[in-house]
């Protein structure tokens, strides 16, 4: 095997039981990893510069394929069920066995990384891949080592990834040939037959997820950005909900756009990079991460562009709607180097409700704040996932980021509670969806209208402004904004069928009960009376 590269680090690939690979690469630079793209024809640059790369049959994360080894020291932690599926200790040793094989003479790309801004509480993770673009990847979305710390560095998670190794139908303990494995025990993650670069990402979040709760840190899907102040605020929300559109905002420093943790020093970023959705991205109304898109070093997953000319198409969703640009933090011109922030002001819910029914921006008691983060509420609608039919359909995916949850919801939902009474933070909830209607016939609240309610809130605005509460969620909500029309800041108004959204209203509130019925058992009454009450 020959080892070549600026960093080949001391702790080799023998420790992990590869062998005879014919050339591992360790830590080559991006654009070294972009030149061996190219070259292998794993990806074409596009005009600016951007590497694209098409990820096959996979544009999206393969939630049903993702797997928990049930062992010893970590079994008793785990919230078992639909999101984290067991497979036994044997089973993965020999999907392990055969993706170690599945190496052997091939070449292999290694990058020794950070997950986490903060030293004192940041996991040293290597992966290693076959394919330079997701090397590429990789070094985007985590942390650089320095010199002195790369001669060192002996990773404490690995990921192995073999995107195009499929294991045979009825290979024990999985429902496909498709693969994502996580093994506590072995520090381990084994990801393959898929292409789609976010498993890399979501793999080490899941894994934070399940370490760090034991530290006292909460790990939590979401953005965060600092105001001149030096006032942090956190943005929750689900995908399509504009959690990295709002964050990206001019007159604050982003810190992250989708990964952090929460200690007793503040807040940190998980990653060094941001992996944005780019359908229809628009120059206009986000032209920080338009801009990425025109860069070298980003890589565009999925997006359409022409072969003659390497102009992109970023409306273009022929191959999904899930189209992602993956870029560092640096190209984002006023995102933060240091990636760590004090403890928030604000925490921000965003959720994108196509039933038009939810306030613009609503305040909430601490309670609310939890009811609302086990809730994870947002609506999916036509255009924006496959299978979605023409009726709006809500979904509730806990702490906005079920998927990725090792632990007990309630978990995460405690920790949040206690710090928001330790820091005394404001807390609230913003609809970034549809207004005037339910989707197919209100539209989309403005950008702008959002925007400028944030600011507000942000900048303690709103603290004089006389607060409504609403009949139905017992949100509340300002009665004033600057620069919104004060129609929109009352849902009911906007709707010329003012029954039709009492209907609806009921409705929701039904669904919300419904669903929170499973969280009952775990909270107190404080947080059981803050369920929203159809009027």
């Amino acid at each position: 095997m020959q080892n070549t590269g600026p960093h080949v680090s001391r702790h080799g690939l023998d420790h992990h039981g590869i062998l005879n690979v014919s050339t591992a690469y360790w830590n080559l630079t991006a654009p070294s990893l972009i030149e061996h793209a190219v070259g292998r024809g794993e990806g074409a640059l596009a005009q600016g510069g951007a590497l694209v790369c098409n990820t096959g049959t996979h544009t999206g994360r393969s939630a049903n394929d993702k797997f928990i080894v049930r062992e010893a020291g970590s079994e008793a932690e785990v919230d078992w069920g639909n999101v984290n599926r067991a497979i036994a200790p044997e089973q993965f040793d020999a999907i392990l066995a055969r993706q170690l094989a599945y190496y052997q003479g091939r070449d292999l790309y290694v990058q020794d990384c950070w997950a986490g801004a903060a030293k004192a509480h940041r996991l040293a993770v290597r992966v290693v891949t076959p394919t330079a673009w997701h090397g590429a990847f990789a070094r985007n979305m985590f942390i650089q080592p320095t010199v002195d710390e790369l001669a060192e560095f002996a990773p404490e998670f690995t990921i192995l990834h073999a995107p195009e190794l499929e294991m045979p139908p009825g290979t024990p303990g999985l429902k496909s040939g498709t693969y994502i494995l996580v093994s506590f025990d072995k520090r381990l993650v084994l990801i393959g037959g898929t292409s789609y670069a976010g498993e890399i990402k979501k793999s080490v979040f899941s894994v934070l997820n399940f370490l760090l709760p034991a530290k006292n840190i909460l790990p939590m899907h979401c953005s965060v950005n600092v105001g001149a102040a030096g006032d942090s605020a956190i943005f929750f929300g689900l995908s399509g909900t504009g959690k990295t559109t709002l964050s990206a905002d001019p007159n604050r420093l982003l810190v992250g756009d989708d990964e952090h943790g929460w200690s007793a020093d503040g807040v940190f970023n998980f990653e060094g990079g941001c992996y944005a959705k780019v359908i229809r991205l628009s120059a206009e109304a986000e032209p920080e991460i338009f801009a990425t898109t025109r860069r070298f070093g980003t890589i565009l997953e999925n997006v359409v562009m022409d072969p003659d000319t390497r102009t992109l198409d970023l409306d273009d969703p022929r191959h999904t709607e899930n189209t992602r640009g993956s870029y560092p933090l640096e190209f984002i011109p006023n995102a933060s180097r240091a990636g760590v922030a004090g403890h928030p002001k604000n925490i921000v819910m965003l959720t994108a409700d196509a039933f038009g029914v939810l306030p613009p921006l609503s305040k909430l008691t601490p309670e609310q704040a939890m009811y609302h983060f086990l809730s994870g509420y947002t609506a999916k609608v036509a255009g924006t996932e496959k299978g979605v039919g023409s009726e709006p359909q809500a979904t509730f995916s806990t702490c906005f980021g079920a998927p990725f949850m090792s632990r007990h919801p309630s978990v995460y939902g405690n920790m949040l509670r206690e710090k928001i009474a330790a820091h005394d933070v404001n807390c609230w909830l913003v609809n970034t969806g549809w207004t005037g209607g339910a989707y197919g016939i209100g539209y989309r609240m403005p950008i702008q209208h959002t925007r400028a309610l944030l600011t507000a809130a942000l900048e303690n605005r709103l603290d004089a402004v006389p607060l409504r509460q609403d009949d139905n969620f017992g949100l509340l909500v300002p009665e004033a904004c600057p620069d919104v029309p004060a129609d929109v800041l009352s849902p009911r108004n906007t709707w010329a069928d003012k029954a039709g959204y009492d209907a609806m209203a009921r409705d929701l509130v039904g669904r919300f009960r419904n669903n929170f019925e499973k969280y009952v058992e775990y909270v107190d009454d404080n947080v059981k009376a803050a369920a929203p009450q159809a009027a």
